[in-house]
């Protein structure tokens, strides 16, 4: 279970990576994202229902070696990814200014 800081960290990344780099946003794009090998981190949000939705991307992720992380909320999620809605799930493909920020969070997973 990821701490409310290692959330907030995770939320910023996403954010960052959006204002300078290049997001995957919504479940079919991250799934592509994992398996063409783009993804710096998979991000997934917990309260995503049905969660049959997202249940596969962990497992890819991790079977193709990509970093994880989960946050609590897909409002949030949605919110720092830039979107007006809620979003189960978000890839960062290009990491802009966040990759120092993105290589603590991984080496903390």
């Amino acid at each position: 279970m990821a701490s409310k800081e290692q959330t907030e960290r995770v939320l910023e990344a996403v954010e960052i990576a959006k204002a300078t780099g290049k997001l995957r946003k919504g479940t079919n794009e991250v799934t592509k994202a994992i398996e063409r090998g783009q993804a710096k981190l998979v991000v997934v949000a917990k309260d995503v229902n049905p969660p049959e939705i997202v249940m596969h991307i962990p497992l890819l992720a991790k079977e193709k070696g990509i970093p994880f992380a989960e946050v609590p909320s897909k409002e949030e999620l949605g919110a720092a990814a830039g979107l007006g809605i809620a979003t189960g799930s978000v890839a960062i493909v290009q990491e802009g200014d966040a990759k120092e920020l993105l290589k603590e969070i991984i080496k903390e997973a």
